[in-house]
């Protein structure tokens, strides 16, 4: 099979459905996954927090790859909780032997937001052969010491996301607060596109850790703003705004996050490459960022103060804690780097190739 060098792979992943045939774009990458996998893989064990399993569903909807190539060719998925036809009977127990055979080399992966509020017991996993009630908690810390790599699927996992969205009685937070900095790779987005779960785990599986950015996300599917590359952009520039949802122009007005979201949704396209949220006349929600949602919403309603071509704007109008008014042109390309409200900021990273 063919040997795929990490520049062929990270130009593969870069490459937009419109330049590549998207059919064409995992054929080398799963060829050496699978040589890979037959040479014995690290396992991949997935947990669930407290989430709506839409992380789950947008994997199940990767096209090219299949989930069947995903699941034979690609991943060694020990387990998850809706996909692994395995029957556990004392989960806890399962889940710590498997991270135990493979210490230090398995690949944890976790969905959902961790709640927090009374001791953890918002969340039982399960129980353990000696009947005592395991919090998700508890298994978590655990099976972090056993492994180097966890990956945070989703915003709820990365950063809070909405399950920790005011008033978050259950008091939930991103895997982060639990979890050792540097073993945590963020995958954020309500859902994350399946390339880029399928992408993260395909570059863990072939050449270790990719690089991120501060905020732990693959650089490779998060670099650059949603802003930068919309097909809206020319109106931004000559300040045509849409006013109401079906009208022509930039959707700043109608609530669009795409200045301070980084992510490659414009030019990979979802759904099989045929769509994504504004070329369905919808606005950016900002669900990469870090401030999603509390500092995000609402979702329809045009950001305080932006500024830009024919607007004015104040940076600390949209949490990004920088104070005074910005300058002309995109100030919030800052946004990203910047952001006030339940998440602090992140601890510098050094990057890893």
């Amino acid at each position: 099979m063919k040997h795929l060098s990490r520049r062929q792979f990270i130009k593969l992943c870069t490459a937009s459905a419109a330049a590549l045939g998207i059919s064409q774009v995992w054929v080398p990458a799963i060829g050496k996954a699978y040589q890979n996998a037959a040479q014995g893989s690290p396992p991949v064990l997935w947990i669930q927090g407290s989430a709506c399993n839409g992380c789950s569903s947008s994997l199940l909807n990767s096209v090219h790859p299949n989930m069947k190539e995903v699941l034979h060719e690609i991943i060694n998925l020990s387990y998850h909780p809706g996909i692994s036809t395995v029957t556990v009977r004392h989960l806890p127990d399962y889940l710590l032997d498997r991270a135990q055979q493979n210490r230090g080399r398995f690949i944890l992966v976790v969905e959902g937001a961790i709640p927090t509020a009374g001791q953890g017991n918002f969340h039982i996993i399960g129980q353990d052969s000696q009947g005592k009630k395991i919090t998700l908690i508890e298994l978590l810390k655990k099976l972090g010491e056993l492994t180097e790599t966890i990956v945070a699927v989703g915003s709820c996992a990365s950063f809070g996301g909405i399950s920790a969205a005011e008033p978050n009685d259950a008091e939930c937070v991103g895997l982060e607060r639990l979890i050792e900095v540097s073993k945590v790779i963020n995958i954020p987005g309500c859902p994350p596109h399946p390339d880029w779960i399928v992408g993260t785990l395909a570059h863990l599986l072939l050449f270790g850790r990719p690089e991120l950015d501060d905020y732990g996300r693959p650089r490779v599917f998060f670099q650059g703003l949603i802003h930068n590359n919309c097909p809206r952009r020319q109106y931004f520039d000559n300040s045509i705004f849409a006013r109401k949802f079906g009208e022509e122009g930039c959707l700043l007005q109608v609530g669009c996050k795409g200045p301070l979201a980084h992510g490659d949704c414009p030019t990979r396209l979802w759904n099989g490459a045929s769509s994504w949220c504004v070329n369905a006349n919808a606005p950016c929600i900002g669900c990469t960022d870090p401030s999603f949602p509390d500092l995000t919403m609402p979702f329809y309603k045009r950001m305080p103060e932006i500024q830009g071509p024919g607007i004015t704007s104040t940076a600390d109008a949209i949490g990004i804690g920088v104070g005074a008014a910005t300058a002309a042109g995109l100030a919030v390309h800052l946004a990203g780097n910047y952001f006030s409200g339940r998440i602090g900021k992140k601890n510098s990273r050094e990057d890893e190739a």
